[in-house]
């Protein structure tokens, strides 16, 4: 049942791959977005074969695929997982729905977003370390090619500083994990045989700083987060919805899975020094940001401390603060999504990103006001507003980080502050103020164009006031964890033959 999310959007990739150059690029387009449906559809299926009170993993398959790499083909899904799943489905399909009609390459472009989607599905879903590494790397040609034909002005630059970074944090978590499996002496790659509890300290810190940089660059903290702005920046939105929304909780995901699950006794002894980290991340993104013009290059920035927050909520390592961390990588997906969506709408048809001439979107009549409304809220949920999905992820990570780090939790509730401080210059001189005369009328935002906006503005306000539909997946789970962290214990996980 798992592999069906890694199959249907490989069999889409050769289904578009070989159709007639006679279909247009809109049909391309409807094509790919009924593939995404369908992989979406089947998320949902498997919604109701997951069973919420079990926190470990589920839907299990195996099949011993090279044995004598200790490679097998060995999937589940967790709480810490399945959410992750459902958030790449959707803004994979939100990322195609967002791509222009007339876009150059159609099938090529659609084949690769599909195969990122596959890569993303498989990384997320691997049981097995090595199988992890494979479906990790294999969405990184695709994406470099995303940035690089389909990019900006700098889009060459930009794509190649991503690829040289990705590939050197893939050699990093692989080299990780070969240290390991060696190490135990499994035989196997698989998550059930690595025993890393009968590692030397020295060595488990060896090996945890090595998956920690790989990981970091991915996320990415600082100082692994220089080929960030570059590669938002110059990539079309739909892709830098992908990069933002999903790829970036790769990373995140890997230090909770890898780090955090293997290491429970390393991850004790640094965890101040990655809470440190995760705050310099979280008040450098906001000061950062604060400092831009251009707007997409403020989102990205912004995300770089949101994702800070993450981390510094991995490292408190208690039931609330890990359910904040998981919660808030949904949260993160779903905010990055909309405010780059919104910020591609405007740039196309306003034509520029600077804040020294935006101004005045709101006017009724030749502004942009539904798109300039979307934009204020969110906003209003990246500050952290009450209501949306943004409060409701950032309250556990600093009621669960405070017991255990204070001081970096009062600074990462400061930056929260800041980022109501960038998020009101960003609106106050986009949305308000007066429309300039000489600009006439800006062409109207059609509903396609709006859909995908509305949609995450939807999921945004349902989670904010009903947050249980979104913690009931990692509660199980999240507990799990701390009991395993406090009573650290061989690693023992059922998997069917």
């Amino acid at each position: 049942m798992l592999s069906a999310l890694i199959i249907i959007p490989i069999l889409g990739v050769l289904l578009i791959g070989l159709l007639p150059k006679q279909f247009s690029t809109q049909q391309v387009r409807s094509i790919a977005l009924v593939i995404t449906s369908i992989i979406l559809v089947w998320t949902v299926k498997l919604a109701f074969d997951f069973d919420l009170t079990n926190p470990n993993f589920q839907l299990q398959e195996y099949l011993n695929w090279i044995p004598q790499l200790g490679l097998s083909y060995s999937l589940g899904i967790d709480g810490l997982s399945f959410p992750l799943i459902g958030l790449s489905g959707l803004l994979t399909l939100i990322a195609i729905a967002s791509s222009h009609g007339n876009i150059h390459r159609p099938r090529f472009y659609y084949s690769m977003i599909l195969l990122v989607n596959a890569g993303i599905a498989g990384a997320f879903l691997s049981e097995n370390l090595l199988l992890f590494v494979l479906f990790y790397e294999l969405e990184l040609i695709p994406v470099y090619l995303l940035i690089s034909i389909w990019g900006s002005e700098k889009r060459a630059y930009a794509g190649m500083k991503f690829l040289i970074y990705t590939a050197l944090s893939g050699i990093l978590i692989l080299a990780g994990f070969l240290g390991m499996a060696w190490l135990s002496e499994a035989g196997s790659f698989d998550y059930s045989a690595i025993q890393t509890q009968n590692f030397g300290l020295n060595t488990q810190l060896i090996l945890l700083t090595v998956l920690l940089l790989g990981f970091g660059i991915k996320i990415p903290l600082v100082p692994l987060h220089t080929w960030l702005p570059d590669a938002y920046v110059e990539s079309s939105p739909p892709v830098t919805i992908l990069l933002g929304g999903i790829l970036a909780k790769l990373g995140a995901y890997g230090l909770i899975r890898f780090g955090l699950q293997l290491f429970p006794e390393a991850w004790h002894i640094v965890s101040p020094g990655l809470a440190t980290i995760g705050v310099i991340s979280v008040l450098y993104g906001a000061l950062t940001a604060i400092a831009q013009q251009d707007i997409k290059r403020m989102v990205a920035y912004s995300s770089i401390g949101h994702m800070g927050y993450i981390l510094v909520a991995a490292a408190a390592a208690n039931e609330l603060s890990l359910i904040g961390a998981i919660a808030q990588m949904i949260a993160h997906g779903l905010i990055l999504a909309i405010l780059f969506q919104l910020v591609g709408v405007v740039e196309e048809k306003v034509g520029t990103r600077d804040l020294n001439i935006l101004n005045g979107l709101m006017n009724p009549v030749r502004g942009l006001p539904l798109t300039s409304a979307l934009l204020i809220m969110a906003g209003m949920a990246s500050a952290g507003i009450p209501g949306l999905v943004g409060f409701v992820a950032e309250f556990p990570v600093f009621q669960g980080t405070f017991s255990v780090f204070p001081i970096q939790s009062l600074l990462c509730i400061i930056a929260s502050g800041l980022t109501a401080v960038y998020f009101v210059i960003l609106l106050n001189r986009t949305c308000f103020g007066k429309l300039d005369n000489s600009l006439a009328y800006y062409p109207k935002v059609t509903l396609s164009e709006q859909a995908p906006a509305l949609i995450l503005a939807a999921l945004i306000f349902i989670l904010g006031i009903q947050p249980t539909w979104l913690f009931q997946w990692m509660e199980p789970t999240a507990k799990s964890m701390v009991i395993a962290l406090n009573n650290p214990v061989p690693t023992q996980i059922a998997i069917k033959q």
